[in-house]
């Protein structure tokens, strides 16, 4: 079912409301002002029409220059009021949904990283990108051109209308009469921009998810020559946002002057019945100029009535894909209670199965321990199922069958947060984020101090290049650490490693990407890292592995033979034709 199918976009769902409301709840004092200024407006919107009529009809039909002065005095007074109370009213509602959308965002992003991965390998990033900005954004337009603005054009309609009906009813009714009309063609109208608007959000999801994603691997297609294919599809993308814009555009461009003519044709209306009674003394001038005006301040509220609507049905289309991210339970469920602070590493799978989709088995009664201190290293092709054994062991991921313990109590029973952070990871492709190569070992946090870096870096062989760049520990990296080198990149996340000084250290394939002089100064800070460390290291070259206390070779997510570096070799298996095969290869 497509996501435009899933959601209903009514452009007043209550359920919806109620929950962006609940976001309201602490700003209470701005809501309650927003309604009194958005009331008083509507109150206030009858006086001028009937101060004229009465300065017309008794100040200038029967002259009296000192009264038509403090008269209009009286009118600019009531102006004045007027322009303060809607801009009281416009800042007000605008601040309400500001503030609504900032809690809202943090909301939005405390979920979305709190997510679990298998979320992520379905959902392209680029569309939450969306719903936690642009979505977002569209919500804020609920409060400043939404639901409490509606209310207030309603509110002025009814009193206008009342007072119109009170003063003349006959010529009211009279002028009422192209109303039907343009409430069916209001209606006409709303119908059929909300289809479109569904259709702008999706296509503006799919465009952010294509962009981002081939900014992002822009080297790939440059290098592949991809250019022209890949501008073709986002010509496709494009094409379709082009397309529900424009059929937004045609709803638009038919009703507006249909709301005109219906709007002259009442104006019509007034204008014969009232210079009809005129001639006939049944009405004065200041009372028709007065209807004019009722006319004009009824017409104009209900124009902004139907675009007003479609903004709340914007909104209510947002609202539904934020919420939708929102209510998304696809989280690992963190029951524990015993935290990771004193645990000693030791480190045992028990007859483990996984899958990430099921019975499609990534491991297959997996079994293995890694006493306190111990190096084990794991070793396979491609598919083996390493990696899913390091991201089970981070709780990544959830294991189907069998037990995953540290220290021989169960992963789950360790709080989420204790237990990552006693974990240390180096993988081979290091993200850094666009900031300084200090922020981006400690990653912002105040208990590492600039000291423990250095002396890390120092350790792991990294303080000269580093105090070699612009700035030393301030240079920024830029996004995704495009102004190191793949080795560099490598060091900065062994140091990163170390200052966090984790129980249980995990390197992915941590020196397959990197040159042979990079390799040698990581080869080095394994060693240290691994020091009094339980450590389990997973690797294709098999060099680096060989002093590992026990080395595990796994194919098809099973582990096939087990044991260190020589007991493997005379085993004459699978290890010692992988370790053929590779040295050949580096001889040759």
């Amino acid at each position: 079912m497509s996501e435009k199918k899933k959601i209903t976009g009514k452009a007043v769902d209550w359920q919806i409301l109620k929950r962006i409301f609940a976001y309201a709840k602490p700003h209470r004092r701005t809501v309650g002002f927003a309604l009194t200024t958005t009331i008083t407006l509507a109150l206030l919107s009858p006086l001028r029409p009937i101060l004229v009529q009465y300065t017309l009809d008794n100040f200038v039909a029967k002259p009296n220059a000192p009264m038509l002065l403090w008269m209009t005095i009286a009118l600019i007074a009531l102006l004045c009021t007027e322009a303060f109370m809607q801009f009281s009213d416009s800042y007000l509602t605008n601040k309400l949904g500001q503030s609504i959308i900032r809690d809202l965002r943090i909301k939005v992003y405390q979920h979305i990283v709190n997510l679990r991965l298998k979320y992520y390998d379905n959902t392209p990033i680029g569309t939450l990108v969306t719903r936690a900005v642009s979505d977002i954004e569209v919500v804020a337009d609920i409060f400043s051109e939404g639901l409490i603005v509606i209310m207030g054009d309603l509110l002025k309609l009814s009193v206008i209308l009342g007072v119109m009906l009170y003063i003349d009813y006959q010529l009211t009714l009279i002028i009422l009469i192209p109303i039907p009309l343009l409430l069916i063609a209001t209606y006409l109208f709303k119908k059929s921009v909300a289809a479109s608007f569904q259709d702008v959000h999706t296509q503006v999801a799919r465009l952010n998810a294509f962009v981002q994603e081939h900014i992002t691997g822009i080297n790939i297609i440059q290098l592949f020559n991809r250019e022209k294919e890949e501008l073709k599809k986002f010509e496709d993308i494009n094409g379709k946002h082009r397309d529900a814009n424009v059929r937004s555009i045609m709803a638009y461009s038919i009703f507006f002057p249909v709301v005109e003519i219906l709007s002259a044709a009442s104006l019509g209306l007034l204008v014969w019945w009232g210079g009809k009674s005129i001639l006939e003394s049944k009405t004065s001038i200041g009372h028709v100029v007065e209807f004019i005006m009722f006319l004009n301040m009824m017409f104009r509220p209900i124009r902004q009535l139907a675009d007003r609507f479609n903004t709340l049905q914007m909104g209510m289309v947002s609202s539904e894909r934020v919420f939708k991210v929102l209510d998304t339970n696809d989280v690992i469920v963190d029951k524990g209670t015993k935290t990771a602070e004193n645990i000693k590493g030791e480190v045992a799978f028990e007859n483990v199965w996984f899958a990430y989709n099921e019975e499609d088995w990534i491991l297959k009664n997996v079994s293995f321990k890694a006493k306190q201190g111990e190096t084990i290293a794991l070793v396979g092709a491609t598919g083996a199922g390493k990696s899913s054994v390091i991201n089970l062991l981070n709780r990544f991921y959830e294991y189907n069958k069998g037990c995953i313990s540290i220290d021989g109590m169960d992963v789950r029973n360790y709080e989420l947060s204790s237990l990552r952070k006693n974990i240390g990871v180096v993988l081979q492709d290091v993200f850094l984020f666009s900031d300084t190569i200090y922020n981006n070992i400690t990653l912002n946090n105040p208990d590492i101090t600039e000291e423990q870096v250095i002396t890390a870096a120092k350790i792991v062989g990294a303080h000269d290049f580093i105090s070699n760049l612009p700035n030393g520990y301030n240079y920024n990296v830029m996004e995704r650490g495009a102004m190191l080198s793949v080795g560099q990149r490598q060091l900065i996340s062994f140091i990163r490693a170390y200052v966090y000084n984790p129980k249980i250290l995990v390197l992915d394939e941590a020196t397959s990407s990197i040159d042979t002089e990079s390799e040698m100064l990581i080869q080095n800070a394994i060693n240290k890292l691994t020091q009094n460390r339980t450590s389990i290291i997973i690797a294709h070259r098999l060099a680096t592995i060989q002093k590992a206390d026990k080395i595990i070779v796994m194919e098809k997510g099973e582990i096939i033979e087990e044991g260190n570096h020589q007991e493997l070799l005379k085993f004459n298996g699978h290890y010692k034709r992988l370790f053929e095969l590779q040295f050949k290869e580096e001889l040759v």
